[in-house]
């Protein structure tokens, strides 16, 4: 089964840091080259499904400027089909501040204009190619969801660092089938939450080097993290690493204790390398990890 992958892109600006606070007086001094990679959480799904082989597309806007073009030319590099909309606001953009042992602090610039919807003519021709949805959580990404429901297909978000209350991303919390969230802000009982008042089936709470934990309503499984088998060094991606591996098992009908072991391994994989088509796990490795 395939997967449309809705939102999400865009251009980081990573900034090498000596630690997490930055400290300085007006100024600090890089620890190596600024660089500027095509990536965000729509993209690095879609590196991550397409590295293990499910089929995938990506749905989203990007404006008519350099960074867009930039966006457009790596997903026709990587063989990933993009349909895109022109965003008003420009190709959005972040900086990631990232320290020596792999924590980041991302500062998203939030260009996008409220009140925007993605153009009916993108995406509906390409929902009956897909039997699921990933949607990451643009605004305009909340609007899809009933017409997604009642065309039966399944959807999966990934609500990011959400604290349980914050209405942005409770729309997508409830209308999803299987639900991403990490661990760093969440209040306690969100995902029982998530469970008892929305549709999800799967509740997935990451937690770094400490695992994840799968809930469902017949309780919650705890996996714990994978050796990545070399030094943590970068964790941009590594939460959509996660997601994908999980989806790909899912979708692929194995069951939950195959889709966390796969997920938790994807995700440490993708720790020990700079956010990338490079930093994300194929099937062969995956299958030689387990």
């Amino acid at each position: 089964m395939g997967v449309l992958v809705v939102g999400g892109t865009g251009i980081d600006t990573v900034v090498p840091v000596a630690g997490l606070p930055v400290l300085g007086a007006d100024s600090a001094r890089p620890t190596g080259p600024i660089h500027d990679d095509v990536s965000h959480t729509g993209t690095c799904v879609a590196l991550a499904l397409h590295t293990l082989g499910v089929p995938v597309a990506v749905a989203d806007t990007i404006g008519n400027d350099d960074a867009g073009r930039r966006v457009a030319a790596a997903f026709a590099e990587w063989g990933i089909p993009l349909h895109t909309a022109v965003s008003p606001a420009g190709t959005r953009r972040a900086v990631n501040l990232m320290a020596p042992d792999g924590r980041r602090l991302s500062i998203y610039d939030g260009r996008d204009v409220p009140g925007f919807r993605l153009p009916p003519s993108l995406y509906e021709p390409l929902l009956g190619q897909f039997g699921h949805v990933h949607l990451t959580i643009m605004d305009f990404g909340r609007h899809l969801l009933p017409e997604l429901r009642a065309l039966n297909l399944t959807i999966s978000t990934d609500l990011h660092d959400w604290d349980g209350t914050n209405p942005h991303q409770l729309d997508f919390a409830l209308g999803a089938d299987l639900v991403f969230v990490s661990a760093v802000q969440l209040a306690g009982g969100a995902a029982e939450r998530i469970l008892t008042e929305g549709v999800a089936t799967r509740v997935l709470v990451t937690d770094g080097a400490r695992g994840a934990t799968l809930h469902t309503r017949d309780g919650a499984v705890h996996q714990p993290a994978a050796d990545p088998g070399a030094p943590v060094t970068d964790t941009n991606g590594a939460g959509d690493a996660f997601a994908a591996a999980f989806l790909a098992a899912w979708l692929a009908g194995d069951g939950d204790e195959e889709c966390l072991r796969d997920a938790a391994i994807a995700g440490a994989f993708a720790c020990t390398r700079p956010v990338g088509a490079g930093c994300f796990i194929d099937r062969s490795e995956l299958a030689r990890r387990r």
